[in-house]
C-alpha cells in the first residue's frame, strides 16, 4: 500500500513538472515581443480612452505613435505637458500645441428666451429637438438645455447654467464628444484664451431674431463692417470669425447692438 501512494506521487509529480516545462517551453514560444516605446507611450498619455484622439483608447493610440503612424501631439486630453513627454520618448522635437477648447453658440438663457408652451415629452437634446414645436423655447435654433452634451462629456467640463449649456475653457480637452452630441450643432471649437466668440446660431434676420432672444444676431452686419482686418464674414444670416486673421482687438464687440458677440470664460 505504501508502495502505491509513493507511486502515486511520483506520478502526480511528473505529470505536475511536465506541464511546468510544457508551459514555459510555450510561454518562450509564442510570447509576444513588448515594445518598450510603445509601453512607455502608454504610461505617458492620462488613461482618459476619450476617444479625442480618432482611436479606440489610450492603448491603440499608443501603439499608432510607437509605429510611427500618429504624431506625438496626437492626445488632445493630455495637451501640451503629454506631447512633450511623448516626444522625448520618442526622440523628436516637440511641436508647440494650438490648443483649443469648445464653445456652445447660444446665449439663450432663461431670461434671455421665452417659453412658447410647457414641455413634457423626453427629457434629451435628440428627442426634444424632433418632437413637433421642439422644446418649447421661443428660439428654434437655440441650445434646449437637457444636457446631453454634459452627458457626453467625460471631464466634467460643461454644465447646463441658467437653461444653456456652458464650457469650462480650463477643465475642457476638446476631445469632441459634446459636439457630437449636440443635435443642433450648437457646439465648435474655438481657439483657447481667443476673444471675441459669436454665442448665436440663429439664421434668421431682424424681427423674428428679436422675437424669439433678446440677444440673438439680428445680421446687421455691424460687426463686419468694424473689424479692421476683415477678419469677420457671414454665412447663413450670422457672423463667421476666422481666428487666423483676428487680432482680438475687439471692435466687433464693442460694435454688436445685441452683446452676441462675446468672451469665453
Amino acid at each position: 500500500m505504501q508502495a502505491g501512494i509513493i507511486m502515486a506521487a511520483a506520478v502526480i509529480g511528473g505529470v505536475g513538472l511536465f506541464v511546468a516545462i510544457f508551459l514555459g517551453v510555450a510561454g518562450n514560444v509564442f510570447a509576444v515581443e513588448i515594445d518598450e516605446k510603445e509601453e512607455a507611450v502608454r504610461e505617458a498619455l492620462p488613461g482618459a480612452n476619450c476617444g479625442g484622439c480618432g482611436y479606440s483608447g489610450c492603448a491603440a493610440l499608443a501603439a499608432a505613435i510607437a509605429k510611427g503612424e500618429a504624431p506625438a501631439s496626437a492626445c488632445v486630453a493630455g495637451g501640451q505637458d503629454v506631447a512633450d513627454k511623448i516626444a522625448a520618448i520618442m526622440g523628436t522635437s516637440s511641436e508647440q500645441l494650438d490648443r483649443k477648447v469648445a464653445f456652445v453658440r447660444c446665449s439663450g438663457t432663461c431670461g434671455n428666451t421665452n417659453a412658447n408652451f410647457d414641455y413634457s415629452g423626453p427629457s434629451g437634446c435628440l428627442e426634444a429637438s424632433n418632437a413637433p414645436g421642439g422644446s418649447g423655447k421661443s428660439c428654434r435654433f437655440g441650445c434646449m438645455g437637457f444636457g446631453d452634451c454634459v452627458k457626453a462629456c467625460e471631464f466634467d467640463a460643461i454644465h447646463i447654467v441658467n437653461g444653456i449649456a456652458k464650457v469650462d475653457e480650463e477643465k475642457c480637452r476638446d476631445c469632441g464628444k459634446c459636439i457630437a452630441a449636440c443635435p443642433k450643432g450648437l457646439i465648435t471649437e474655438i481657439p483657447y484664451g481667443r476673444r471675441p466668440h459669436m454665442a448665436c446660431s440663429n439664421k434668421q434676420k431682424g424681427k423674428p431674431v428679436m422675437d424669439a432672444c433678446k440677444v440673438g444676431c439680428i445680421s446687421c452686419q455691424k460687426c463686419v463692417r468694424s473689424c479692421p482686418v476683415g477678419a469677420i464674414t457671414m454665412k447663413d444670416n450670422v457672423p463667421v470669425i476666422d481666428y487666423s486673421l483676428c487680432v482680438d482687438c475687439e471692435a466687433c464687440t464693442a460694435e454688436c447692438p445685441r452683446g452676441c458677440l462675446v468672451r469665453a470664460d
